[in-house]
């Protein structure tokens, strides 16, 4: 292998803690943080569906999160919520936080292979974030390259292209077992890392993906795996 490519949402950063944290300081205590930001991140596949089905043009993940953020606030009961507030709101998703064994783990990582996400995230959100939690890409590959949201098999497809390396050179790393399956079809080879916590325990992924190359519980253990 020469490249890894990471799953970015889930995988790499915490969005449910994230995203609550950023709803507390700008709708304040009274509001379910928790649920408000199940409730966003539950409406992020359906937006991204009608953006694949070709009920609407590309559109960058920004924007369809401004879009959706419309409606989980009126779900709430929080038609006031200024438009200045929500474009704000919108932006918590540039400022989630890494799990903590994730840019320890990609230092080690990057001292051996070739890092880049692969993810449904705009290119200036996955640039926002990587600047303010210090993560260590080469370079930014996922779906605003290609213009199609994963699963589709553009975007699996670009990495190694892009990279000028064979399929087989690439290593998908996620943490959602979908994610992986689309991978492979495209030759890519698998990782899959065990976030227990990413939906604050409501829901609790496998342990393992017997199908992967690899099943580990933290990007440490990815680096130990792969001699890193």
């Amino acid at each position: 292998m020469r490249a890894l490519v990471f799953d970015v949402f889930g995988t790499v950063v915490d969005w449910r803690g994230g995203v609550a944290r950023e709803v507390r300081r700008l709708l304040g205590p009274s509001v379910d943080a928790e649920a408000l930001a199940d409730d966003w991140r539950g409406r992020y596949l359906p937006s991204m569906e009608r953006v694949r089905s070709g009920q609407l043009p590309w559109t960058p993940l920004d924007a369809l999160h401004r879009a959706s953020l419309d409606d989980v606030l009126a779900d709430a009961g929080l038609v006031d919520v200024p438009a200045s507030v929500r474009d704000e709101l919108t932006l918590a998703w540039h400022r989630l936080d890494p799990w903590p064994d994730v840019v320890p783990g990609l230092t080690r990582l990057r001292a051996a292979y070739v890092l880049a996400p692969l993810s449904n995230g705009n290119v200036a959100l996955i640039v926002d974030m990587a600047r303010r939690a210090g993560l260590p890409w080469d370079l930014v590959l996922g779906a605003e390259i290609v213009r199609h949201y994963k699963p589709d098999p553009e975007v699996y497809d670009s990495a190694p292209r892009l990279l000028a390396l064979d399929p087989s050179q690439v290593l998908m790393v996620a943490a959602h077992v979908e994610d992986l399956v689309a991978a492979r079809a495209r030759g890519l080879r698998t990782a899959y890392v065990h976030r227990a916590g990413e939906h604050g325990g409501q829901r609790v992924p496998p342990p393992t993906d017997p199908d992967a190359d690899l099943s580990v519980r933290s990007f440490g253990e990815l680096a130990d795996r792969l001699g890193a």
